[in-house]
């Protein structure tokens, strides 16, 4: 069995998110169209309360740099997000520039969860490669 470490360190901008995604629509439903890597560890990241400056920090550790989320690219993810109803403000301070505690919502959590399900399935797919690889 070999073991194979990519890396890529990249940022992700509001532009790898879909048009669609940004607006909230899209031909595919909500439901069946994938998360984006950038959605999928926003909502990962609020599965406590968490601050924008928190989210960017705990995604950018989680991935071991690899994904470094800009401020724009996660406040128009944190606003299609709040559209959608996946996540919630938990709290607000009004006192430091009316800084924004966020938390999953159940139908975040269920997005979530069938993307880990999709995930899943992907990745016990892609081990038939290595059946096939023996011959």
């Amino acid at each position: 069995m070999y073991q194979v470490a990519i890396y890529y360190n990249y940022n992700i901008s509001f532009n790898d998110i879909s048009r669609d995604e940004a607006k909230g629509g899209g031909m595919m439903s909500e439901k069946d169209t994938p998360l984006t890597e950038a959605f999928f560890y926003i909502l990962l990241a609020l599965r406590r309360p968490n601050h924008g400056y928190g989210v960017i920090q705990e995604v950018e550790q989680l991935t071991g740099g690899r994904v470094v989320l800009g401020p724009g690219t996660l406040y128009g993810a944190l606003q299609t997000m709040q559209k959608r109803d996946w996540i919630r403000i938990y709290s607000q301070d009004t006192e430091s520039r009316k800084k924004k505690e966020y938390i999953i919502t159940d139908l975040g959590r269920q997005a979530f969860e069938t993307e880990r399900a999709r995930l899943r399935e992907l990745l016990g797919n892609a081990a038939l490669m290595e059946d096939e690889s023996h011959d």
